[in-house]
């Protein structure tokens, strides 16, 4: 493994791994524009060439950059990454395949992690496995710092601080609506699948990612084992709007659900929460919805039946791969928050921002992420192991992408 180069005083504050890849080097351009002087980066993969081909596309302040070859499946090279770095940002998915010896050498060495899992069963295996060693050494290991989770994530707790510093009582019940334009991304596809062959062969793990707390710290004791489907049918609500389900709500809504209980339930103790895909109104929206519905339904039988798989992958993204420029800078996301409390006041969060979702808008979440957990400092929530963005970073995070010019506001309705 090459060490950093032109590092002479130490660790690096920021490596980037899977630099490489397509997010992977969105990020790293990110991180080139608009790190703060001073923030020290390397960028981290499995290929030196690679590597320097990927520095060399980089913006003239990137150039420098030390390179750290580190081969995901080699618990020794996942060792010297997590020592020669403060902050680990991981592209490297599926997750369940290359990401569980990183998690646990960042865990051990007290090295802050983040990455952009939306795996459930990759998730509950990193908190069984390291959460109790993070918090022993210090280690902030937060999951799914891109779209997948942070809207979702960082809406419902602004709308329990509004909740809470207006004495209003605990959230009741919550739904998140998420309007976007973009594209899936072929990393996502590649978990879905890897997350199908595995509940279909095995009967626990089905039973891990059908439960509604299943990244909860004790799911047995769950105060509210009952909640909304994540499947729901297309439903009107009360302004006409018509809803579908939304891909990522059976794994958006159990990182709400452990940011709730890791903060003692402070949401509240009969928190229901839900995620829907906003379609539109009228007829057009009734139609969008039973064809999104009905889309979904499709893709995910054609990744799950194994005859019908390969037509799927011909037609689907490719992991390391995306949309060009022009159509990420074209995207956009939205998610529309309405909490109800258990007093009966009602709050509304919205969260947004330019870019596509899964690409462009991701790479400032990431971004920001990582340089939250580099510079935070004492701001940062006083907490360690295998956490969520809104326990790991709460406020600073929110701060730093309203800087960065996406939207995070909470009001009464």
């Amino acid at each position: 493994m090459a060490r950093p180069r032109n590092d002479p005083d130490g660790p690096v504050d920021i490596a980037v791994h899977g630099a490489t890849g397509f997010v992977g080097a969105l990020t790293a351009h990110y991180l080139a524009e608009h790190a703060p002087t001073g923030v020290r980066i390397a960028l981290s993969g499995r290929s030196e060439a690679r590597l320097l081909a990927a520095r060399a596309a980089l913006p003239a302040s990137a150039q420098d950059w030390p390179l750290i070859v580190t081969d995901s499946a080699d618990p020794a090279a996942t060792d010297r990454l997590a020592a020669a770095a403060r902050v680990v940002l991981s592209t490297v998915g599926p997750y369940a395949r290359y990401g569980r010896e990183l998690v646990a050498s960042c865990a051990g060495a007290g090295t802050h992690y983040a990455d952009l899992s939306g795996e459930v069963l990759f998730v509950r295996d990193a908190i069984d496995r390291c959460h109790g060693i993070a918090e022993s050494t210090g280690a902030r290991i937060v999951h799914s710092c891109g779209y997948d989770s942070i809207p979702s994530d960082l809406g419902v707790w602004l709308a329990h601080t509004a909740a809470e510093a207006d004495d209003a009582g605990g959230l009741t019940e919550v739904r998140t609506v998420a309007t976007m334009r973009g594209g899936f991304s072929g990393g996502t596809v590649d978990s879905v699948r890897g997350q199908l062959d595995t509940v279909r062969t095995d009967r626990v793990q089905r039973r891990l990612a059908a439960d509604p707390h299943a990244l909860s710290p004790d799911r047995v004791t769950e105060p509210t084992p009952s909640q909304p489907s994540d499947v729901p049918a297309p439903t009107r609500l009360d302004d006409g709007t018509w809803t579908a389900p939304f891909l990522m709500a059976s794994y958006n809504t159990r990182v709400v659900r452990r940011s709730n209980a890791l903060l003692g339930h402070a949401y509240g103790r009969g928190l229901r929460y839900g995620e829907l895909q906003g379609c539109g109104r009228g007829i057009a929206g009734a139609a969008t919805a039973a064809g999104v519905t009905g889309g979904l339904g499709l893709l995910v039988g054609a990744l799950a039946l194994p005859p019908v798989r390969p037509l799927a992958d011909r037609l689907l993204p490719a992991p390391g791969t995306g949309p060009s420029e022009r159509a990420r800078a074209r995207g956009w996301f939205r998610m529309d928050v309405r909490a109800t409390t258990g007093s009966g006041r009602r709050y509304r969060a919205r969260v947004g921002g330019p870019g596509d979702p899964g690409y462009a808008a991701t790479a400032v979440m990431f971004g920001e992420s990582g340089l939250a957990l580099a510079l935070g400092g004492p701001e940062l929530p006083d907490r360690a192991g295998c956490l969520t963005p809104a326990t790991a970073l709460g406020g600073v995070l929110v701060d730093r992408l309203r800087a960065a010019g996406h939207t995070y506001e909470v009001e009464p309705e």
